[in-house]
């Protein structure tokens, strides 16, 4: 995911930013949350966002033109899925676990309990700005943590609406949000909290974990890269280029799992690529400047930065460009190596460059070659194949025959791996990673095994045979 830049209306002083998290430690220290609170605050969050639905879409639709369709599927409707879902099993994920426990330490009893961190920071990104803010939070809240939101400053009128949002239904004590730029995030992160969860690029996610070294503070990250899409020749090509096409230009690519590059075989290259063309015609009429359905690249200067993309770019269908609109037409490029530089970075856009293998392991390689994504995406019917994709390549997740969606069923935790960032949530993992895991062993007075016990009389070889014995 691209960095950001903004310059800032207001500035936050930092002693207010001070105040803010001393307030958070003394409501955590004094009502530490329970049951009870965590359930009504998440019932809370979620009769806010269904106050605030309008209000959120409108501001989407300012900051990026989002269609409201786009923007109530992906920002408002999977969010408050995670809340009900919350709801729903916040008592049994927050109940002790019992484990067995070895014999050598009976009678007795082995727990994990789950208990809050404390004092949170989330940090999220323009391009999802409610969802993927409020996901996280609704982890940190089902775990019992006080947070601080830093929503974008790239979508200034979505971070306004839920700045006002959340203090007309939340106590800052327990959950603020504080808006504002590099500058003010940077003086966030020069505080000590208690966990932090950061989704954007991996260069400021770097930055992000040498702050918080600075207070040995655990941290998830969050972060994106060149997620590869492989078309085997053994597909539904209708089907197939309408998932990719969708998944792709889904909001103007601005998505950090969208597909970045595709891998086609090539005996059906030409084929697949007039299919996307027809796709493409289907989805956004011969009209696309005026289409309602896709989205505005979020400012100017990436605006610049993805046509700069397209210049000497050998350009299959789209291209067009308008600056004032911020808009770049659904683009599929081709005659691209890896030596272009549309393949040196995550395009964070709507170009999608096409190329080609003619042997799965050459592809595979190709992909093994370069940082691990976030996500990959791989078309065949042949089983065999997918597991073997699946087998020899790593990434943060794998979809097969379909893009994007597989972050959707919230049992299947979301994340990436290496450069593509560390943690995963969503659903109960969103719970446990905002959760320390505390081991509890319980023992009883009744039995008390005295060979451990200095002055040691047991020769080394009888204490092995009984330690053996005991433990199985």
């Amino acid at each position: 995911m691209p960095e950001t830049a903004f310059e800032p209306e207001f500035i936050i002083p930092q002693p207010a930013i001070k105040q803010i998290i001393q307030s958070q430690r003394d409501f955590f220290k004094t009502q530490k949350p329970d049951y009870s609170f965590r359930m009504q605050q998440l019932a809370t969050l979620k009769s806010a966002m269904e106050a605030y639905e309008s209000e959120l879409l409108l501001a989407m639709e300012k900051d990026m033109r989002k269609p409201r369709f786009e923007g109530y599927l992906s920002d408002i409707a999977f969010t408050v899925t995670e809340i009900d879902l919350a709801l729903k099993k916040l008592k049994s994920w927050m109940n002790p676990k019992r484990v067995s426990t070895p014999i050598a330490h009976w009678p007795g009893s082995s727990y994990i309990h789950a208990e809050p961190f404390g004092v949170t920071l989330v940090m999220a990104p323009w391009n999802y700005p409610i969802y993927l803010l409020l996901v996280p939070l609704i982890g940190a809240m089902a775990a019992g943590n006080c947070t601080v939101l830093k929503p974008s400053e790239l979508t200034p009128n979505t971070s306004s609406v839920i700045a006002k949002m959340f203090k007309e239904y939340f106590d800052p004590a327990y959950i603020a949000v504080v808006e504002g730029d590099g500058q003010i995030a940077q003086e966030l992160l020069n505080e000590k909290w208690d966990y932090i969860f950061f989704t954007g690029s991996p260069a400021i996610g770097k930055i992000v974990m040498q702050a918080a070294a600075q207070h040995l503070t655990p941290v998830t990250l969050e972060l994106g890269g060149k997620s590869p899409c492989i078309v085997d020749k053994n597909i539904n090509m209708e089907t197939a280029a309408r998932r990719i096409i969708w998944g792709k230009f889904l909001n103007a690519g601005q998505t950090c799992i969208a597909p970045d590059y595709l891998l086609v075989h090539q005996s059906i290259k030409d084929a697949f690529i007039k299919q996307c063309k027809t796709t493409l015609l289907e989805f956004y009429g011969s009209d696309r400047f005026n289409s309602p359905d896709l989205a505005r690249i979020v400012n100017e200067r990436h605006f610049d930065r993805l046509s700069s993309l397209l210049k000497d770019a050998n350009i299959l269908v789209g291209g067009e460009t308008d600056r004032d609109s911020r808009y770049i037409a659904p683009t599929l490029l081709d005659g691209v190596d890896w030596e272009h530089p549309v393949m040196q970075d995550e395009i964070f856009g709507p170009i999608l460059p096409v190329l080609e293998y003619s042997d799965l392991n050459d592809a595979i390689k190709t992909i093994n070659s370069h940082p691990k994504p976030l996500a990959l995406y791989f078309f065949s019917n042949d089983k065999s194949l997918q597991n073997k994709v699946i087998a020899k390549t790593s990434s943060g997740g794998v979809c097969i025959n379909d893009t994007i969606n597989h972050i959707i069923p919230n049992n299947l935790p979301f994340g990436g791996v290496g450069t593509s960032g560390m943690g995963t949530y969503h659903g109960k993992a969103s719970f446990d990673i905002f959760s320390h895991h505390k081991s509890t062993l319980k023992r009883s007075f009744l039995l008390d095994i005295k060979i451990k016990y200095a002055p040691y009389t047991v020769k080394i070889e009888h204490a092995k045979k009984l330690l053996k014995l005991m433990t199985g």
